[in-house]
C-alpha cells in the first residue's frame, strides 16, 4: 500500500480558532485528516508497546506557530514516518497502528457508529446485504458476508472484499483490495458514488487451489459465477468452439466441468486492468496489462499502430517501487489553474537476459492494485517453496521492493518485446533472496543492564536468514550468541551482575 501525505488543510477549530490538517493519502485516495498532535499520540503509543529504537523518527513538537515553510517541512517529516511506519513489518501490521488509521477515517468522514446495511455483491451481480456497524473493519465485514453465504469457515480465507467501479458500458475496473486499516461501509459511502461497490472474489493466484474451493457448494458456486463473469468480460479468452462448449455445459449445469475447461483458456485467473501508458519497448506506449500466473501481461500498442504481446514473470523481477506524483488537473484541453490530480506509476526492475536488467515503468491510476498483485503472487510462491499452504498465510502483508535470487529467476518466461538497452552496465551479481528481509539488529538498551525483547527479534530474524542460505557457521555463532544474552539477562533479574557489556565479533 502506498502511503502518502501530499497537502495540508487548515481547518476551524474549537473556539474560533484554526488548525493544520495533514491528509493521509493511501493509493492516491484521500484517507483520513489528521492533526499533529493526533499523529504523535500515535507515536507515544508505539513507543509505549515497542520500544523507542524501532521507531522511525517523528518531527518534534515547536513551541511556536509555524511558518509556511515550516509546515512544508513538516508535511515531509510526517509523510515519512508514516511510510516509514507501514513498511515495518512489526509497526505496520499491528493493531495499533490499523486502528489509528480505522478511527481517523470514521472522524474524517463524520459518520457514527451505527447498525447499517451494506450491499456486497458478487461477480454475476447478486446482492448480498449484511447488517452491520459502520465501524467495523474489513475482516470483520468479510466474515458477516460469508456467514450469510454459509461459506465454510476454512474457505474465508480464500476470497477478499474488493472495491470496484462500474463503468456505464457494463465493464469494471478495480480500485484496490480492501485492508485490515479501512472501515468498507464508510469507505464506499465516502465517495458518494453508485458507481463503486464492494465486490467479493477469490483472492489467491494459483487455479491449483480452485480445487479446495470446489470442494464445497457454495465455493463452488462463488467461483464459477466469478468464472462465467471473467468470460463475459472478455478478460478470458474464448473462440468460437470453446464457447460452444463452455454454453453447452452451462446449460446441463456442469459447473466443475464449465471451470475445469475454463482453466485451460488463455487469462484464466487473471485480472484485467484499464488502458494505460508503458515506456516499454518504447516510451508512450499503450497498454493493456493484465496480471496472473505469476506475470504481468502487456498487450502493447506501438506508435506504429502494430499491436505485440509479452510477459514479465514476477520471478525474474529483480524489484518494484510504486511511485505518485502531483500533477495538474486537466479536463478535456483546458487545465484547472491551483488543482493537481495524482498520478501514479508502478516500475520493475527486470532480468531481461543472463546479464542485463531494465527498468519498465507503468503510468495508471491501479498501479497500486498492481503491485499489490505482484506482492501477493509472490506470497504464494514462497509459500509454496516451503511446503505451507494458502490456509496458514497471514493475512496481514507489507508491500514493498522485492529481491530474487540467480536460482529463482531460472524459471522460463514468454518471449519478451525486443527493448535493446546497450547503455545498461552489465549486472554481476543479483540479491540472494526471492523476498526482501527486514533483519533489525541488536539493540543497544538505554540502560546498560536491559536488554529487551527487539535484541531476540533481531537474533531471530537473523537466523532465519542464515538458515536459509544454509549457513551453519553463522546460524551456530548466532544462535550461541542469543543464548549468552538469554544467561546474562537471568543473572541481571537475580543481580548478580551490574553491568553486562556483551561483544559478539563475527567474521
Amino acid at each position: 500500500m502506498h502511503f502518502s501525505i501530499p497537502e495540508t488543510e487548515v481547518l476551524n477549530g474549537e473556539n474560533g480558532s484554526t488548525y493544520v490538517a495533514y491528509n493521509i493519502h493511501v493509493n492516491g485516495v484521500l484517507h483520513c485528516r489528521v492533526r499533529y498532535r493526533q499523529l504523535y499520540g500515535l507515536h507515544e503509543q508505539l513507543r509505549k508497546e515497542y520500544g523507542s529504537n524501532v521507531l522511525p523518527h517523528f518531527p518534534p513538537k515547536k513551541i511556536f506557530s509555524l511558518t509556511t515553510a515550516e509546515v512544508e517541512q513538516r508535511r515531509e517529516q510526517l509523510e515519512k514516518y508514516i511510510q516509514n511506519v507501514r513498511q515495518d513489518s512489526l509497526l505496520g501490521s499491528s493493531e495499533t497502528f490499523n486502528s489509528f488509521l480505522r478511527k481517523a477515517q470514521q472522524e474524517t468522514q463524520q459518520i457514527p457508529t451505527q447498525e447499517v446495511n451494506l450491499d456486497v455483491f458478487l461477480s454475476n451481480g447478486q446482492k448480498v446485504k449484511v447488517n452491520i456497524f459502520s465501524s467495523d473493519q474489513t475482516d470483520d465485514v468479510l466474515e458477516a458476508v460469508t456467514a450469510k453465504l454459509d461459506l465454510p469457515d476454512d474457505l474465508v480465507g480464500y476470497f477478499s472484499l474488493f472495491l470496484i467501479r462500474e463503468g456505464s458500458d457494463g465493464g469494471c475496473s478495480f480500485v484496490r483490495k480492501l485492508q485490515e486499516f479501512e472501515l468498507p461501509y464508510i469507505s464506499v459511502t465516502s465517495l458518494k458514488n453508485a458507481e463503486y461497490k464492494i465486490v467479493l472474489r477469490k483472492s489467491y493466484w494459483d487455479s491449483a487451489y480452485d480445487k479446495d474451493v470446489m470442494e464445497s457448494r457454495i465455493g463452488l458456486n462463488l467461483l464459477y459465477a466469478q468464472t462465467v463473469a471473467d468470460i463475459e468480460h472478455g478478460w478470458i479468452l474464448v473462440n468460437k468452439e470453446q464457447h460452444r462448449q463452455l454454453k453447452s455445459l452451462q446449460e446441463k449445469g456442469s459447473k466443475k466441468e464449465f471451470i475445469g475447461l475454463a482453466q485451460t483458456l488463455k487469462y484464466y485467473g487473471y485480472i484485467k486492468f484499464d488502458p494505460c501508458i508503458t515506456d516499454f519497448p518504447e516510451k508512450g506506449c499503450h497498454v493493456i496489462v493484465s496480471a496472473g500466473n505469476n506475470e504481468l501481461n502487456f498487450h502493447v500498442k506501438l506508435p506504429n499502430e502494430q499491436i505485440k504481446e509479452g510477459s514479465f514473470k514476477v520471478t525474474r523481477m529483480r524489484c518494484w517501487r510504486v511511485t505518485s506524483s502531483q500533477v495538474p488537473l486537466t479536463n478535456g484541453t483546458a487545465s484547472s489553474p491551483g488543482k493537481t490530480e495524482t498520478k501514479l506509476e508502478l516500475a520493475f526492475e527486470y532480468l531481461m537476459s543472463k546479464d542485463r536488467l531494465q527498468w519498465v515503468t507503468i503510468s495508471s491510476p491501479q498501479a497500486i492494485m498492481m503491485s499489490i498483485s505482484l506482492q501477493a503472487m509472490v506470497d504464494e510462491l514462497m509459500v509454496k517453496k516451503s511446503g505451507g499452504n494458502i490456509k496458514k498465510m497471514q493475512k496481514k502483508r507489507i508491500n514493498g521492493p522485492l529481491c530474487r535470487s540467480d536460482s529463482q529467476q531460472a524459471v522460463k518466461s514468454p518471449p519478451l518485446l525486443d527493448s535493446p538497452d546497450s547503455n545498461r552496465d552489465p549486472i554481476v551479481k543479483l540479491s540472494s533472496k526471492l523476498s526482501s528481509v527486514s533483519i533489525r539488529g541488536i539493540n543497544t538498551s538505554n540502560s546498560s543492564g536491559d536488554i529487551s525483547a527487539n535484541d531476540f527479534h533481531g537474533i531471530w530474524k537473523f537466523l532465519q536468514l542464515q538458515t536459509s542460505r544454509k549457513n551453519m557457521t553463522f546460524y551456530v555463532t548466532t544462535l550461541l550468541a542469543a543464548a549468552m544474552l538469554c544467561w546474562i539477562k537471568i543473572q541481571l533479574l537475580q543481580n548478580t551482575i551490574v553491568d553486562a557489556k556483551i561483544i559478539i565479533k563475527m567474521s
